[in-house]
């Protein structure tokens, strides 16, 4: 018979399983906010915490959008606060009708209150669905908004969301706008107050762009002011610390100039529409460069679909559309040929593809992707007609942009045959893997990885040194071509890129599918001296140009080989850098002294703060460092310092619990955050234009330490 609960089983057991009215909970006001802030702002980390600068921001460019603001201001302060000002024309203070309190305390402190839900007030805007200052207040410790409107400064100040009184008549003005400054909760962001410089200019640079005619300028007084420090009248700003100011007349053209400003132009004229289609205004630019690569950048109300959407769509279909059916009336396309792909006119392209309508469809909160249909077909009437217009007016420019196009066309055909040829099915099943491949035993990608090295030498110490069930090793002779410069018909017939190509298992181009890859983890492992630099260079460039999505997905590493080793008697310990080497021989030699001073028993023992942190046994002749001047080196107070130059040094031990064992070992990622920035690097690096390359040595030269030559 079951045992029947006691009344205290049965208590708990009902406040366990318990389903009723009184376990819904509602969480009114800003509490949303705080309960899930990603739901709101993406990321509570540094993405998340500029996320409340730029909302913001946004509210000020809404204004210069609809006409009333023509300069913001924005200026980092000390304690972690940031301060954003407008002229436009002022939130509203007086009563409103629904909530009966100040129309600036329903605003900043309601979800969904603002002037973006109906009426007159913005045509278009960016921010949250306008929830974004409310948000922004929700999260801050601190929030003060002061409002120059109808003749008078007005203010009233908040904590976490919740006003601290009622709003306040200060002074009489003859001026209009709204000043914001606030405080992001510590609480909530990890990285709050550390709000990166860099980041900030090239998001207001590009706002810039996109809003042109209006004027934005940026402060950091993160530091103490000099006394010194005069009153600029700009806003009532301080002019101390580091400032930047934007203003283009030329709008999107401008922006193109700017991302193309290291690029070998194709044309002469950069294209250029700007239409109102139906409910939806138009501004297209772009321009071909002698890239290999092409960047699209779209943006709705001023923000950066990162993911594209329908208007990025619109613009592709009207780019190939009309190129075909110009090439095709000039004659450049045979009848008999076919048509030119998308990726064919997508190639050395930098395009801006900007919209603004009434009531933008995002897929997701942080607004990566646009689905607005009517986006799609104004983009592709208004980008078709002007194009087309373009094309007739500038026959030089529309030669070039052709013939660029189709040179692209040829040599995707030509990648084709040269990947069949390569990239055979058996190839691609790993039948016939390159034989300087030395796999693994395990099949299962998920634990697999791949180790590409320098060379026969280290190759052949990498291949003892490893854990063969799930450690591949794959040794490159010599320098891999630069494929920066390199098509891939030209690439597949290197050697070394080939058997790199067959190893990973992908194929490449057209064929390239991530989910036959070979190796969840393939790390490029190469000596810490400047020809290793430079094959890790090469061989990062290769990824780039043709393994984007390995990147993207987190699979590519950089080794971490250590550069020196330091013995005394039987410690040995590594460094990763010369700092680290010289705390390491501090360490040993405290030790060693520590050792001398030791009385009694057969082992020292080393505490730190009253606690034994390590027990070192005491033998004799320990200072000879017999085994350590065998490896070679200097010595300093009897400590061997070996400097390695070059994987091949290290024996297979060493490699193994330095850089192969998944225990100890240290190694980077790769990944990126801003694909024309990497892009823009690679292309200086690599690229066959020398000028940008000898500024960026020139400029960084003395940086470098322990140079080999």
């Amino acid at each position: 018979m079951p045992k029947t609960p006691d009344k205290k089983e049965s208590k708990k057991t009902d406040a366990e399983g318990s389903y009723g009215a009184k376990d819904i909970f509602i969480l009114e006001g800003l509490e949303p906010v705080r309960k899930r802030p990603g739901m709101y702002i993406g990321s509570t980390g540094t993405a998340g915490l500029h996320h409340l600068l730029w909302e913001i921001v946004d509210n000020g460019l809404d204004e210069a959008m609809a006409g009333h603001a023509k300069h913001i201001v924005i200026t980092l302060l000390p304690d972690g606060r940031a301060k954003v000002s407008d002229d436009g024309r002022g939130i509203p203070v007086e009563k409103h009708p629904q909530t009966k309190k100040s129309t600036l305390e329903t605003v900043l402190t309601t979800l969904h209150a603002g002037g973006k839900f109906g009426g007159g007030a913005y045509k278009v805007s960016g921010g949250l669905h306008g929830v974004g200052a409310s948000v922004v207040n929700a999260l801050s410790t601190y929030m003060r908004a002061e409002v120059s409107r109808d003749g008078f400064v007005w203010s009233q100040e908040y904590s976490l969301g919740k006003p601290k009184g009622a709003v306040k008549k200060e002074r009489a003005t003859k001026e209009t706008g709204t000043t914001i400054i606030f405080e992001p909760d510590k609480s909530v962001f990890p990285t709050a107050g550390e709000f990166d410089w860099k980041t900030i200019i090239d998001h207001l640079r590009e706002q810039s762009y996109l809003t042109k005619g209006v004027r934005i300028s940026v402060f950091d007084d993160r530091e103490s002011p000099p006394k010194e420090a005069k009153k600029t009248g700009v806003l009532g700003e301080n002019l101390f610390g580091r400032q930047y100011g934007f203003y283009f007349e030329g709008g999107v053209v401008s922006f193109v100039k700017f991302l193309t400003r290291h690029e070998i132009p194709r044309h002469q004229n950069i294209f250029y529409a700007d239409k109102q289609y139906e409910t939806v205004h138009v501004e297209v630019a772009f321009r071909y460069t002698q890239s290999l690569s092409g960047f699209e950048y779209g943006f709705a109300n001023n923000i950066h679909t990162t993911e594209g959407g329908m208007h990025v769509t619109g613009f592709r279909t009207a780019l190939t559309r009309t190129l075909n059916d110009y090439a095709r009336k000039s004659g450049y396309i045979k009848e008999q040929d076919e048509n030119l792909s998308g990726d064919d006119v997508r190639e050395g392209l930098t395009a801006i593809i900007s919209v603004k309508l009434r009531e933008p469809q995002f897929e997701g909160q942080t607004k990566a992707k646009l689905g607005n249909p009517e986006s799609r077909s104004a983009v592709d009437a208004v980008a078709g007609e002007a194009l087309g217009a373009y094309l007739e007016q500038n026959p030089q420019d529309a030669r070039a942009i052709i013939e660029q196009c189709v040179i692209a066309q040829k040599a995707r055909k030509a990648a084709k045959a040269a990947r069949d040829m390569v990239l055979r099915k058996g190839l691609l099943e790993g039948l016939a893997l390159p034989g300087k491949l030395a796999d693994c035993q395990s099949r299962d990608p998920e634990e697999s990885e791949l180790f590409i090295v320098e060379g026969d030498s280290a190759g052949g110490s990498a291949k003892m040194a490893r854990d063969r069930r799930f450690q591949a090793i794959l040794p490159l002779r010599g320098k891999i071509l630069n494929v920066e410069r390199a098509r891939l018909d030209r690439m597949l017939t290197n050697n070394e890129v080939k058997a790199l190509v067959i190893a990973i298992g992908t194929a490449v181009a057209e064929e390239f599918d991530i989910s036959k890859l070979r190796y969840k983890r393939i790390v490029l492992m190469t000596d810490a001296d400047v020809d290793g630099a430079h094959i890790r260079t090469l061989l990062l460039t290769l990824f780039w140009r043709y393994f984007r999505p390995i990147i993207a997905a987190g699979h590519l590493f950089i080794a971490e080989p250590p550069l020196y080793r330091l013995q005394s008697g039987k410690d040995v310990r590594y460094a990763f850098a010369d700092k680290e080497k010289d705390e390491t021989l501090k360490a040993l030699l405290k030790l060693k002294e520590d050792r001398k001073k030791a009385k009694g028993g057969d082992k020292l023992v080393i505490k730190k703060q009253g606690k034994v942190v390590d027990e070192v046994e005491l033998e004799e002749g320990e200072e000879a460092g017999a085994s350590a001047e065998s490896e070679g080196g200097e010595k300093v107070a009897g400590v061997t310092i070996q400097r390695y130059k070059g994987l091949g040094e290290m024996n297979p031990g060493q490699l193994w619990e330095t850089t192969m064992d998944p225990k100890v070992r240290v190694m980077r990622k790769v990944n990126f955050e801003d694909a024309k920035k990497a892009d823009e690097v690679f292309e200086m690096l690599m690229g066959s234009d020398v000028a940008p390359r000898k500024r960026f040595i020139s400029t960084h030269a003395t940086k470098v330490k322990n140079l080999d030559i």
